[in-house]
């Protein structure tokens, strides 16, 4: 099982944090967000980080020359988008890219599979009709109980108490974490990344 924690915003704790065996980190570019950083923070982060971390980058609505911005400065492994993105728009970089959903009972997960096959995943998050992600919320797990050829990211209201039921009910590829595990919102508690981490291997 894949771990992915997203919105990190200090470069020694995404250090601390990496040191502990997860695979991905998420670095927030998106001003609405308690977690964006620009492109010197991020910098610094990545520039922390041992090797074999995958260095993912979320994108809410971007424009593409902010985009292709950051990817001058800030050597990014996947992008992850966030928003209302199409798949033209998520695959115009030549990149290997996530889509994230936000799911409710309406969300067909299959149709949006299909719209995004070249996309490296689908990345599940509870809907919020008000902000895109990192709101600690779950939602209705069997609903990403579904049959697709893309890998399933799992997010949304996972933390050291609910991942090891998440995982057991959907068996996602990977699962992503953000407030779940902070001490505040962009500052990672590292105690509670190894419990997260433990309990996900368990």
């Amino acid at each position: 099982m894949k771990i992915k924690i997203c919105g990190f915003t200090n470069a020694q704790n995404a250090n601390q944090a990496a040191m502990l065996g997860i695979d991905a980190i998420g670095l927030v570019f998106y001003d609405q967000s308690p977690r964006n950083v620009g492109v010197e923070t991020a910098l610094q982060i990545v520039n922390a980080l041992p090797p074999f971390i995958n260095r993912v980058g979320l994108f809410v609505n971007a424009d593409s020359s902010f985009i292709d911005e950051v990817l001058c400065e800030v050597p990014l492994d996947t992008l992850q988008f966030h928003g209302d993105e199409s798949a033209a728009e998520c695959r115009q970089y030549a990149m290997p890219f996530i889509k994230a959903l936000r799911v409710n009972q309406e969300t067909n997960i299959i149709k949006m599979a299909e719209e995004y096959h070249q996309a490296s995943g689908l990345l599940l998050d509870a809907f919020n009709k008000d902000t895109y992600g990192g709101t600690g919320e779950s939602f209705d797990w069997s609903l990403a109980k579904v049959d697709i050829d893309l890998p399933i990211i799992l997010a949304g209201g996972l933390n050291p108490n609910t991942v090891a039921d998440a995982v057991s009910q959907v068996n996602p590829y990977a699962v992503d974490v953000s407030s779940g595990v902070e001490s505040e919102p962009g500052i990672k508690d590292i105690d509670k990344i190894r419990k997260f981490i433990q309990r996900v291997n368990a």
